[in-house]
């Protein structure tokens, strides 16, 4: 992507780079100064970056105004532009001797491998060498100080871990049902504190996410409870069912619980993922893949364990049919009156299990993806960018879901069995075999049509609202 550093722009600075920095920058510079007035708004920085065929996006070329506009004036001069460089290289710089390995002053793909390894992403040296293609100005498949200066000199990341980072799986992605390996962040990350405001961001995207979905969550409830072969609710009926039954409000039954439950849910899965990732890591503090993903299926087991009550407490609102609860305090004293504390934990041992079909497929299915996004399109970036990660984490969760769908259904029967007249107070096992027995197969996947039809608006609302969210804290 910036090869053109390395030719028109910047044909000095591989032969004399210590003494031809300044007018490097300058000649860079004035690419840059469109209206020629001596400084650079961020207008004239998109536009310019642009017709130069580096179209970094609004939120990197942000970032690098908030690092370089020293007196805020929402313009950068000269010398903050070469200030903002210089701090730049420096921290690539560091970069760059922490994926070569053995101090030859070159990047091999060994090299990336390694690196990619120990931060817990697996890829073959094929794919490593895709990745070097993209920043390899002559050909030679390896990757010394000045093409990776160039190429990332408009990168705003600061770190070898920052700048692998769009390989991760992002939080960013709610569809309502928090069960995946939860994300991971830099010892820098814990420091500065953005730790907490990227969960912050993405915990209020997971509520608005939710809420905008929130009837079509319910519906897929109403019919994994009560659709059957001789109730067959579908879409169409199921909505005007509910909508006779409550009203229009009654298709928000249940989301506040939904919402409310992300703050505790959230925090203890970051927590207890920190802590199995200590138990599992080696001598020298790493932790491979293997015992990444178990480490993040326990942390989503303790997370569940820890607030499965709200999630029966869910369950009964959505079900419930108009003046039976008058909120979620209600339903749970009737609840513990009627049924005493166990009943806060029906279906638990279906949704546990959920856990590992649904983390492990998520996450295989994320990484086939990108890797074959690697292979057949990393030609000329390593960055898949925004919508093909969204793509990928669209399609990873979905089957995700397909996979753990039929325990999701059990669980909540379980949960809800309760509620329906004459029905027995089935155990896992005995459910299973009763919906074989009179629906079949299909019957394990009942509600699966509205459970798919919400997770493109839900993941497109959280994406949205993510990232404003992280614009307004400062960390975009």
């Amino acid at each position: 992507m910036f090869r053109f550093l390395r030719g028109a722009l910047l044909p000095e600075a591989a032969c004399q780079e210590a003494n031809n920095n300044s007018s490097r920058y300058e000649n860079l510079f004035k690419k840059l100064d469109l209206n020629e007035d001596g400084r650079v708004d961020i207008a004239e920085l998109h536009v310019g970056l642009k017709a130069l065929g580096i179209p970094l996006g609004r939120d990197a070329e942000e970032k690098i105004f908030k690092t370089g506009d020293s007196n805020k004036d929402g313009q950068l001069d000269f010398e903050e532009f070469m200030q903002y460089l210089k701090d730049h290289e420096k921290k690539m710089k560091l970069a760059f001797k922490s994926l070569d390995k053995n101090n030859d002053g070159k990047i091999e793909a060994s090299e990336i491998v390694e690196s990619l390894k120990l931060l817990g992403i697996n890829i073959s040296e094929q794919q490593a060498e895709k990745i070097l293609q993209s920043i390899d100005a002559d050909g030679t498949m390896s990757v010394d100080w000045n093409e990776w200066r160039d190429h990332f000199l408009f990168n705003p990341a600061t770190d070898i871990e920052e700048i692998i980072r769009y390989w991760k799986h992002s939080t960013v992605l709610d569809i309502g049902d928090s069960l995946t390996i939860p994300d991971e962040f830099t010892e820098e990350e814990k420091k500065s504190g953005q730790w907490w405001r990227q969960l912050l961001s993405g915990g209020v995207a997971g509520a608005v996410s939710r809420t905008g979905t929130a009837p079509l969550d319910r519906l897929k409830v109403m019919m994994q409870v009560h659709s059957s072969k001789s109730n067959k609710m579908n879409i169409s009926n199921g909505l005007k069912q509910m909508v006779k039954e409550g009203g229009v409000r009654s298709l928000w039954r249940g989301n506040g619980v939904n919402v409310i439950k992300i703050a505790p849910e959230t925090a203890v899965k970051f927590w207890a993922y920190e802590q199995y990732k200590k138990l599992f890591a080696n001598e020298d503090g790493k932790i491979g893949t293997v015992e990444r993903f178990v480490s993040g299926s326990l942390a989503g087991a303790t997370a569940q364990t820890s607030i499965y009550p709200m999630e029966v407490l869910k369950t009964r609102l959505a079900v419930g049919k108009t003046g039976q609860y008058s909120g979620m305090f209600d339903c749970a004293r009737k609840i513990l009156k009627r049924e005493g504390l166990t009943a806060f934990y029906k279906g638990y041992v279906p949704n546990i299990l959920g856990i590992i079909p649904y983390a492990g497929i998520d996450l295989a299915v994320y990484e086939a993806l990108k890797t074959a996004w690697l292979d057949h399109y990393a030609s000329d970036s390593a960055n898949p960018g925004v919508f093909v990660l969204l793509g990928c984490g669209t399609v990873s969760s979905t089957c995700g879901q397909l996979a753990s769908y039929p325990l999701a259904l059990i669980r909540t029967r379980m949960q809800a069995q309760a509620l329906l007249e004459g029905a027995p107070q089935l155990n896992m096992v005995g459910l299973f075999q009763r919906i074989i027995a009179n629906e079949g197969i299909l019957g394990l996947y009942r509600g699966i049509g509205p459970n798919f039809m919400k997770v493109l608006p839900a993941v497109s609302i959280s994406y949205v609202v993510y990232e404003k969210m992280k614009q307004n804290l400062g960390i975009a």
